[in-house]
This record gives C-alpha cells, sequence and structure tokens, in this order.
C-alpha cells in the first residue's frame, strides 16, 4: 500500500510534484512528445468543463492574460477565478512567462474558469513537453468529466418527483 500524501498549499503541491519521473506499469517506453507551436510560435490547446468550451493560445511574453478581449480581471472578477487560471503556471515556475490569449464559450463562470485551466495546462504540454508529468501530477491534465444530469419524463427535475396528493 502506497502512503497517500496531501498537500496544503501550492508550495508543498510543487513540493511533491518536483523531480518524479514518469513511471512505467508495463514495461513499455513512455511516448515521446512532441512540441506544437505555429508559425507565430504559439501553442493551442482546448480546455473544457462541463459544458464550458475554452479555446488557448500560449506564447512567450510578459504574462498577461486576455480572455475573449478582455482582461482577466474584468472577465473573472472573483479572486479564485484567478487563482484557479494562474494555478498551472505557478505549478511548473513559469508565472509572468508566457501571455495567454483564450476564447471561452458556454457554462457558467465557474465553469470557464476551470476550462481555461485545463486549456492552459495543454497548451504548456504542447509548448514544453517537459513540464507533462508536473501538471499531469498536479492533476490539471485531466478533464473533469461531471456535467449536469438531463431532466427525464415525468420528472420535476432529473431526479425530483412531481409532488404527491393523496386527494
Amino acid at each position: 500500500m502506497s502512503e497517500q500524501q496531501t498537500s496544503d498549499s501550492l508550495a508543498d503541491l510543487k513540493a511533491m510534484v518536483a523531480g518524479t519521473p514518469a513511471v512505467q506499469t508495463n514495461g513499455e517506453a513512455a511516448p515521446v512528445y512532441q512540441v506544437k507551436r505555429d508559425a507565430q510560435g504559439r501553442s493551442y490547446a482546448t480546455g473544457r468543463r462541463k459544458n464550458a468550451v475554452a479555446r488557448v493560445w500560449v506564447k512567450p511574453g510578459k504574462g498577461t492574460i486576455t480572455v475573449n478581449d478582455k482582461p482577466v480581471g474584468r472577465y473573472f472578477a472573483r479572486p479564485v477565478l484567478r487563482m484557479l487560471i494562474t494555478q498551472p503556471f505557478l505549478v511548473v515556475d513559469r508565472y509572468q512567462q508566457f501571455d495567454v490569449i483564450v476564447t471561452v464559450v458556454g457554462g457558467g463562470l465557474s465553469g470557464q474558469a476551470g476550462a481555461v485551466r485545463h486549456g492552459i495546462s495543454r497548451a504548456l504540454t504542447n509548448y514544453e513537453p517537459g513540464l507533462r508529468p508536473i501538471l499531469k501530477k498536479a492533476g490539471f491534465l485531466t478533464r473533469d468529466p461531471r456535467v449536469v444530469e438531463r431532466k427525464k419524463y415525468g420528472k420535476a427535475k432529473a431526479r425530483r418527483s412531481f409532488q404527491f396528493s393523496k386527494r
């Protein structure tokens, strides 16, 4: 049995993740990930969470993040959502080294912030494949599969029944 570790802050998470090689369970060679950049030196990725889809472009720069042609502070007003977006950069020590351009549609603000974080993580691995083990260990490359359950016929909502009346 392996001992499960918990982290209280990003610094603890970074310390846990640092220096962990990719683990191979079945003896096969690890896949080699290629650098994927366009003619302008940008890397592209798509992030998803709930019903939100974020198209993310990452390029070297001063650390400006633009979401739907607005600065990130104006689009995501809550500090928690801004912190969620910057987590991938903090974990890999690349804070304010990349400019990010995002187009996000669908869902609410929380789902959109999760989609942007997923997209940034994937775009960083396309730009610099050596960051993949760190981001994977932190859980930023895994898409959160939870979505809203659909409404069923004969029900008021997804599971709620109509009010019962004896008479």
